[in-house]
């Protein structure tokens, strides 16, 4: 798998509107809890700050215009971007933390090589 920074990029590109989900989700819990709760973290209400004119009509989709508000960081926080041996890195530290299930939101350009990937390294190297 390519691994380089334009890759990355790309990738993160790619998944930016799962970010833009969150961010939803996100601004409902900050209207109930208020923007300096313990209910939600610091790192997550910092993000929606600059979220505004969200249209349903591109959500969950990759390319949402709606979703330039999302950094790069908030993608890598909540999604499994990179080589097989990240994305293996990332799962086994959830598994630490008592994550026993996942999805896999393949709504990207690479479905098929993802795919392909956790059938032939990934869910073999979790074993």
């Amino acid at each position: 798998a390519d691994d380089s920074p334009e890759a990355l990029a790309h990738a993160r590109d790619q998944c930016r509107w799962f970010g833009g989900m969150v961010g939803n989700h996100v601004a409902d819990l900050v209207a109930k809890y208020g923007e300096h709760s313990s209910m939600v973290p610091e790192e997550l209400t910092a993000y929606i700050k600059n979220r505004q004119g969200y249209d349903y009509s591109h959500h969950g989709r990759t390319g949402n215009p709606d979703t330039a508000f999302v950094p790069d960081e908030i993608v890598d926080r909540f999604c499994l971007l990179g080589p097989a041996e990240t994305h293996v890195e990332k799962l086994r530290h959830l598994k630490d933390l008592g994550v026993d299930q996942f999805a896999v939101y393949n709504m990207h350009d690479a479905r098929e090589a993802t795919i392909d990937a956790y059938g032939s390294d990934i869910i073999p190297m979790l074993r």
